[in-house]
């Protein structure tokens, strides 16, 4: 069996519309501070050039301080939560399990925390899309009441009273002062260094690994439509997960999980009525360790999410078009079921767990 993705492009998002999405301004990029070096990120065999923004410039000592920012409770209303504590790097900076996340005064979330990485490629943020960019972002969970409750104002004077983050700050941005904007920079930067794409599957595309027989039927039914006219009775998903090493498109769906969604999802942030109950494709690498499933949670394995998919589809007004065509589900056999959880099992990068670069 063919192993590589069909090549055409990366689902319906496509490569030159993350570009474009990520342009910001024009002309040659600036120059990074005195004193920093550039920092060499390093792109997964197969994937296209990650469109970096061109005003915040990856150095080695920007993505250290990003990291930092990354584990420091100093961020929080109590001083006791920071990123990681909701994003684990062996769960591939998911929530550990958790089907929502608990904030710094034992209040919980609504939406589940998903895993971080190749964040680069996506052009909004927040299951949503309320963010436009990872800096932004940032800065989200720390203001809000229900995650880190901190100020900005807080965030900076915890920050400036330390002479090392003083002297780290000064020496990332070429200028003394600490603001909640380089906060958001500095996280971006590290943020944009989190690439996954060495797991099981994509060596086995390189000849470096091997499938087995119930693995590949599960890539077959991933690429293969879901159209009986035709005579294609495969589970559909590169419609929505694309045909490339992204594993998305990005775009806001309804995936039919309620009669009567009470999550309004892509509505609060565009106000139309069409996006009622949408929320982003996510991308599906790294799946055996970032459950629970869904933006909130529902779902506690991968067997639950593809049988979902085979005949749980439920119709409201805004359903995906895709997936009211299949009135539904796909229909998929328990064998064929079981073929597809192998497959999506597949796509797990052991090495981005650890922390180990390839």
């Amino acid at each position: 069996m063919n192993l590589k993705w069909t090549p055409i492009g990366f689902g319906l998002f496509g490569v030159v519309g993350i570009v474009a999405a990520f342009a910001q301004g024009a002309g040659s990029p600036p120059s990074n501070p005195k004193g920093t070096t550039r920092y060499n990120l390093v792109v997964p065999p197969g994937f296209p050039p990650p469109p970096l923004p061109t005003d915040n410039i990856l150095t080695v000592e920007g993505v250290a301080l990003g990291l930092r920012l990354f584990h420091e409770t100093k961020l929080s209303g109590n001083n006791t939560q920071s990123c990681a504590s909701c994003h684990t790097p062996q769960f591939a900076f998911s929530n550990e399990g958790k089907a929502v996340s608990t904030g710094i005064t034992g209040a919980t979330g609504t939406r589940n925390a998903p895993g971080l990485f190749n964040l680069a490629y996506q052009h909004q943020y927040f299951w949503d899309g309320r963010a436009s960019s990872l800096r932004a972002q940032a800065l989200a969970p720390i203001q809000n009441p229900v995650e880190m409750d901190q100020t900005l104002t807080k965030a900076v004077a915890n920050l400036s009273a330390d002479p090392t983050y003083v002297a780290q700050f000064a020496k990332v941005f070429g200028s003394a002062g600490i603001t909640s904007a380089r906060i958001g920079l500095a996280l971006e930067q590290y943020e944009l260094t989190l690439m996954s794409g060495y797991s099981k599957f994509d060596l086995a595309q390189r000849g470096l690994a091997k499938l087995t027989a119930q693995e590949q039927r599960g890539f077959q039914l991933f690429q293969t439509p879901f159209n009986p006219r035709n005579n294609q009775f495969g589970a559909d998903c590169t419609r929505c997960h694309g045909n490339g090493p992204i594993l998305s498109d990005f775009q806001y769906r309804n995936n039919g999980l309620d009669a009567k969604p009470t999550d309004a999802g892509r509505e609060v942030v565009t106000g139309s009525p069409q996006d009622f109950a949408k929320f982003k494709t996510p991308s599906l690498r790294n799946l055996s360790v970032t459950g629970p499933y869904m933006h909130d949670g529902r779902f506690t394995t991968l067997e639950e999410v593809v049988a979902h998919y085979s005949d749980g589809i439920l119709a409201s007004p805004t359903l995906d078009p895709g997936l009211a065509r299949q009135n539904g589900g796909v229909r998929l056999t328990p064998a064929d079921e079981a073929a597809l959880v192998a497959f999506l099992k597949t796509l797990t990068d052991n090495s981005y767990l650890s922390g180990i670069a390839p």
